[in-house]
């Protein structure tokens, strides 16, 4: 095991071993153990109690956090002619068809979400095994395959993301950057748990929410004591 930096003494050294913080504590903590020279992302980890094994019981969903990620996000559309415009004056990076879609096959993929239709998707399809592992194919339930275009550019611009339970149980999401405020990243967090609590599976039984960590870019990660969460 690597040893640790004092910066990373020191920032481990600010989070008691075992204890469960409350968001809000967690909230302003993550900002006071950061040792990174730039802005870091703040990262919110939640093991829930399902088996994403059965279908029933996968979780995945959208939510537009209230103060955004803190990031650009570069946004491809794929669309028919008469949809590129609208695209364009809704802010995407890049607006097109087939030169993309030729593009990608050769390697090309410098975007973080593409936006498609539902009338191209059959082109689209092409590119799910370049897509798919990068986490970046379109997907009906994530409003990223839709005929308002606009919209989904707009939403997308704005901090809405979307997140699937990984095969161990466990939602990753990027909730905003430690030069947020506490109150903003509190705020994302009980935005995106809330969205959680509402999508749990019928099907699930015992405790849903095993464990919330919260931590920012190399940073330790702070237990959150999930009765300190209004909604869940």
């Amino acid at each position: 095991m690597a040893k640790l930096t004092k910066k990373q003494k020191e920032a481990h050294a600010k989070v008691e071993h075992g204890k469960e913080y409350s968001l809000a504590e967690a909230s302003a903590l993550v900002k006071d153990i950061n040792y990174a020279k730039f802005d870091a992302s703040v990262d919110l980890d939640v093991r829930l109690g399902v088996d994403p094994r059965k279908a029933d019981q996968m979780v995945r969903g959208v939510v537009a956090l209230p103060h955004g990620t803190g990031k650009e996000v570069r946004v491809l559309v794929l669309c028919t002619p008469d949809k590129e415009q609208e695209a364009k004056d809704a802010g995407a990076d890049h607006v097109g068809l087939d030169e993309y879609i030729t593009k990608i096959k050769g390697g090309w993929t410098d975007i973080d979400v593409i936006i498609t239709m539902p009338t191209v998707m059959a082109k689209v399809g092409q590119l799910g095994r370049i897509l798919g592992p990068r986490g970046l194919m379109p997907n009906p339930k994530a409003g990223t395959v839709t005929l308002d275009v606009a919209k989904a550019v707009n939403e997308v611009k704005a901090g809405k993301i979307d997140f699937k339970v990984d095969k161990t149980g466990i939602i990753h999401a990027s909730i905003g950057k430690v030069s947020f405020t506490p109150e903003k990243i509190e705020a994302n967090a009980t935005e995106l748990l809330q969205t959680l609590s509402r999508l749990k599976p019928s099907s699930a039984k015992g405790t849903y929410f095993e464990s919330i960590s919260m931590s920012s870019t190399m940073s330790p990660g702070i237990r959150v004591d999930k009765n300190s969460v209004q909604g869940i």
